[in-house]
């Protein structure tokens, strides 16, 4: 499993990165996990194609987590792609991506297109087959309109987690527990605010997350500015792990 991290930012472009969008290539098909608004650019930009992607993967309904699914499919109709993309994300996926078309892109939904758009939502702790690999949800603590989710991804016989956006949670651990490489946000240094996750916070629980390498991500300008001082890789935009 090679994972890439085509966006590493926060909402707001922190240290000029690009919003959330995670590449994994896999035996069994290429995905993302989650796609923010800015990720049709970050594809382009580090040589990845859109057509390439076979699933989304989204951990909430954020614009800065899901906001580049109406600009993927559009730029996939356009580029008459005939192969099928799957969109799995928390309850009430397929509603809000075509909400978001019609505001981007009016009457963008009602349009024919050669390749069929399956959408998927997840259930709490229920694993979902999607190719080669198995996706488990587990509901974390992260106000969206719609029950936010970290993601265990078992592929090639490796597991990736991801926290997506949160505070700290029980649930976290659970998720992580075994994973070969567990990716997590810290927006803030030490600035504990509900719905987010701070490094210090983030620390104080190593130990319960049971995880072999740890990656930040999501980091806002008090964590950048210390990240070389931390002692903790930090993920940047382009930066490619193999599992």
């Amino acid at each position: 499993m090679k994972v890439r991290f085509l966006g590493s930012g926060d909402a707001f472009g922190s240290g000029g990165r690009f919003q959330t969008c995670i590449y994994v290539e896999a035996a069994g098909g290429r995905f993302l996990v989650d796609c923010g608004a800015s990720s049709l650019v970050a594809m382009r930009r580090f040589g990845v194609d859109p057509l390439d992607v076979d699933t989304v993967l989204l951990t909430h309904l954020h614009g800065d987590h899901f906001a580049g699914v109406p600009f993927l499919i559009l730029d996939a109709q356009f580029k008459r792609r005939t192969r099928p993309l799957t969109v799995a994300g928390p309850p009430g996926v397929e509603a809000r991506v075509r909400d978001a078309m019609e505001v981007l892109f009016p009457g963008s939904t009602r349009v024919e297109r050669r390749f069929a758009t399956r959408f998927v939502a997840w259930s709490e702790r229920t694993p979902l087959a999607l190719g080669a690999c198995t996706v488990t949800p587990y509901e974390v603590v992260h106000a969206s309109g719609a029950p936010p989710f970290a993601l265990r991804i078992a592929c090639d016989g490796k597991v990736l987690t991801y926290s997506g956006d949160t505070e700290w949670t029980a649930s976290l651990a659970d998720a992580a527990r075994g994973a070969d490489l567990f990716v997590a946000e810290a927006l803030f240094f030490d600035k504990p605010i509900k719905y987010h996750l701070d490094f210090k916070t983030l620390m104080a629980h190593r130990a319960e997350l049971e995880c072999g390498r740890l990656v930040l991500t999501h980091m806002g300008e008090d964590v950048l500015a210390r990240l070389p001082a931390l002692g903790v890789e930090g993920a940047d935009d382009g930066q490619t792990v193999e599992l």
